[in-house]
């Protein structure tokens, strides 16, 4: 959510903050905005994508060597030119860009209007920068002392960087659980929400700790600070010096080239393997996560506790950070996040640190900071994924538990690792095989698309595949769609049921087959429209369903990633067949950097 790109330097600002606000347009925004200053100060900013926004400021100045850029998704006030970023302080003297949210920014805005000050927007971002402006202004501060006075009072996540017009050779930057990288250049310094836009730009980088204030100036010096002001260092990263790939190359959207990127991301994933241990002191696994990725755990619950034995629970972070939970050090607890800044998977880890419990992490991303403060971590290596609905990341994380069990089952049942691990190997090209068939995907997509709402239904490892399926088909199309557990149909949503409603009921040859498809009968019997995604080989009655959906035949351990396949692509075409932005749909972000 939200994206910052700063420069200061000697090169022309505009240019490098477009193209690192672009860069940035997967995690979610609204609105878009620039600060430049060179000798006085440009602010633009509008509503809208970052399109808008180079055509708004194709006859306005833009010349400069500093500037400070943001892509923003609302949290307090509309979408609209007024509330986007960057913000300025009632003198004008300060400008700032901020992602997070700013939890006690009411009282603050109290405080503040009694004192004088007035707001142009509905921002918590506009109260910041007030407060810092106040700090200057009462106490004849210096601009980092103040910044640093001020962020003691804030309450919540930012990740800030400000600019100073009566100090106009620096930038001052600082985060607090909202992710922020330095990168470092040849007598210039760049500031972002992500190392993907620096790539191009600079071979170093700072992936920079909480509550840690940058000092850059135009000669590429550079300085952290701790909130008191304490000269303190950051390590250095190398990242290498080459642009990660924008291309979509054949494919018309980058959500549908990273479906059909998911042969070689799980390839790529069985061949490396993973390197974790969970040891042996462990009585229960927690998994913690949101969206997709707590549909990837719910999958592993199942597989873990059918296949290794081990007791599993799967908690939305959300809910289990402001639980009660009864917690051990003999739990480990397990957060799954593609971006690695999910705030509620982050507050959820912590809470698990500070009880003592064992810590490790599924991730996307290197340096994350749900990979950085974990006992242990494992890398999904799917690639960098632009499209806000999770494809390849999701088909991972379940590779990513499919190994983790043989891991487990090597030490206790050598024979079952041996022949799931022969089975995980068969998964790319059955990847492969169910990408190319199913050309009724398009069809059956079209027909859905008249419709408002949808169920998919399944049993067993395919309930949580139908949560999954329901989910991308609300995300990119805008339909409301509900996964729901095939049995529990008949206590109350079957009432739903009719002849605009349907039904996507989902069957792999295992022990609920016979089931799920009596579930699907009485679908069938209310006059839903139904839509069977099966695995070759199973027969139905000839009258049972509208559509067919066929995938191989496979062992019920990588049932679940095979099932989801066309799901994906049925959600994407549904929403291409109703012109929607299938790569950046409305109100979602990639990163889900707040609460």
């Amino acid at each position: 959510m939200c994206g910052i790109m700063a420069y200061i330097g000697k090169k022309q600002a505009y240019p490098i903050l477009l193209n690192g606000l672009k860069k940035l347009e997967y995690r979610g925004y609204d609105s878009s905005g620039v600060a430049i200053m060179n000798g006085s100060l440009s602010l633009l900013k509008k509503e809208g994508k970052v399109q808008a926004l180079e055509t708004f400021a194709e006859t306005r100045k833009t010349e400069g060597n500093i500037g400070i850029g943001h892509t923003r998704w609302a949290t307090h006030g509309i979408p609209s030119d007024i509330n986007a970023h960057p913000h300025q302080s009632q003198s004008e003297r300060l400008t700032i860009v901020h992602n997070g949210i700013i939890e006690n920014h009411e009282p603050l805005k109290e405080m503040l209007i009694k004192h004088g000050y007035k707001f142009q927007s509905s921002t918590d971002t506009e109260v910041l920068v007030q407060l810092i402006e106040w700090y200057q202004k009462r106490y004849n501060l210096t601009t980092i002392v103040a910044f640093s006075r001020a962020l003691q009072d804030v309450e919540g996540s930012f990740a800030v960087v400000l600019f100073d017009v009566y100090d106009p050779t620096k930038l001052f930057a600082a985060r607090r659980q909202s992710p922020m990288v330095l990168g470092i250049g040849e007598k210039e310094c760049m500031i972002s929400s992500d190392a993907m836009p620096l790539a191009p730009y600079v071979d170093q980088v700072v992936y920079v700790e909480d509550d840690v204030i940058i000092e850059t100036d135009d000669t590429g010096e550079y300085k952290f600070f701790d909130l008191n002001l304490t000269q303190i260092d950051q390590p250095i990263s190398d990242i290498k010096n080459a642009s990660i790939a924008y291309d979509m190359g054949e494919f018309e959207s980058f959500m549908l080239k990273e479906v059909h990127e998911q042969t070689e991301a799980a390839h790529r994933l069985i061949t490396s393997g993973i390197d974790i241990n969970i040891g042996k002191n462990i009585d229960r696994i927690i998994i913690t996560a949101c969206g997709t990725s707590w549909h990837s755990g719910l999958i592993a619950e199942y597989m873990i506790e059918k296949f290794a034995r081990i007791n599993v629970e799967v908690e939305y972070a959300s809910e289990f950070r402001y639980r009660d939970p009864v917690l051990s050090s003999r739990d480990l607890v397990l957060g799954i996040s593609q971006s690695g800044e999910t705030a509620d998977t982050i507050a959820a880890l912590q809470m698990a640190k500070n009880a003592g419990c064992k810590t490790m992490a599924i991730v996307n991303t290197a340096n994350s900071t749900i990979a950085r403060m974990v006992d242990q971590v494992s890398l999904l290596n799917a690639g960098p994924e632009i499209g806000v609905a999770s494809t390849k990341a999701f088909t991972n994380q379940l590779v990513t538990f499919c190994l983790l069990i043989i891991n487990l089952l090597e030490d206790s049942n050598i024979d079952l690792a041996y022949d799931l691990k022969s089975e995980l190997q068969k998964l790319p090209s059955l990847i492969s095989r169910t990408l190319k068939a199913n050309e009724n995907i398009v069809d059956i997509a079209a027909y859905i698309s008249q419709y408002k709402s949808a169920i998919f239904l399944g049993r067993g490892t395919m309930y949580p595949v139908a949560l999954e399926g329901a989910l991308k088909l609300k995300e990119i199309s805008y339909i409301h769609a509900e996964g729901y557990p095939a049995g529990e149909m008949k206590h109350g949503p079957i009432a739903l049921v009719d002849n605009k409603m349907p039904i996507i009921g989902i069957c792999n040859e295992d022990k609920h087959l016979s089931k799920t498809i009596s579930n699907i009968q009485e679908m069938k019997a209310r006059n839903g429209i139904i839509i069977l995604l099966k695995s070759e080989g199973i027969h139905i009655p000839k009258e049972l369903a509208d559509f067919v959906i066929e995938t191989p035949r496979c062992h019920e351990f990588i049932a679940p990633i095979i099932q989801n396949i066309p799901l994906q692509l049925l959600a994407y075409h549904t929403a291409t067949t109703l012109e929607l932005d299938v790569d950046k749909p409305r109100n979602l972000a990639k990163s889900v950097t707040v609460e």
